[in-house]
């Protein structure tokens, strides 16, 4: 009888032990998740301080380009009207969403603007205006390529935080999945500019 009673309190200490065994695996595996989400999300804030400098770049060409362009298309009051209204609201943009709306807004805007180089061959000749056009083309490639480098590491912590075992408990701690800096939906259109 007493062999039978060492070996249910074995037992009982062997299942134990066994589920103290796994609560510290899982608690350390779950904190290696955890660094793992800190690590990638502060990447992200970083990546976005990147794409942020290519904007600002941008935003600080917008006004000589928009001046050399307005001594040859003084009617064209719309379209810097739509540059003013843009460049005003990504300088004023306070979250990341904010700015992303901001940024594919200017997008649209400038690509009016350049549409008009077309229709005044004097503006498109202008040594001025060919030389911002020239910056204007190299920064909207620097920040294509922040976007996608951004994009690359909100792929990466996005797969992270829906992924299991992460996904049971990344909601616990605040992590959730950001958002794309996407295009707008009418990114791939020509602009028109009408006369």
């Amino acid at each position: 009888m007493m062999n039978a009673n060492k070996g249910w309190i074995f037992g009982i200490a062997g299942r134990a032990g066994v589920a103290v065994a796994a609560l510290v695996v899982g608690l350390q595996l779950s904190g290696c998740g955890y660094n793992t989400l800190v690590s990638q999300k502060e990447a992200i804030g970083g990546q976005w301080s990147q794409v942020e400098n290519q904007l600002q770049r941008r935003a600080d060409l917008i006004p000589n380009l928009v001046e050399v362009t307005k001594g040859y298309a003084t009617h064209e009051k719309d379209v810097f009207d739509n540059i003013a209204k843009a460049r005003a609201q990504m300088l004023g943009a306070k979250t990341r969403d904010a700015q992303m709306d901001a940024a594919n807004m200017m997008s649209g805007a400038l690509g009016r603007l350049l549409a008009l180089s077309e229709a005044y061959p004097q503006l498109k000749a202008d040594a001025q205006f060919t030389r911002l056009s020239d910056e204007l083309a190299g920064t909207e490639n620097r920040i294509a390529t922040e976007r996608r480098r951004y994009n690359d590491m909100v792929q990466t912590y996005n797969t992270s935080v829906k992924s299991l075992p992460t996904s049971i408990w990344s909601g616990w701690f605040g992590f959730t999945p950001e958002k794309y800096f996407e295009v707008s939906p009418g990114a791939q259109a020509v602009p028109q500019v009408k006369f």
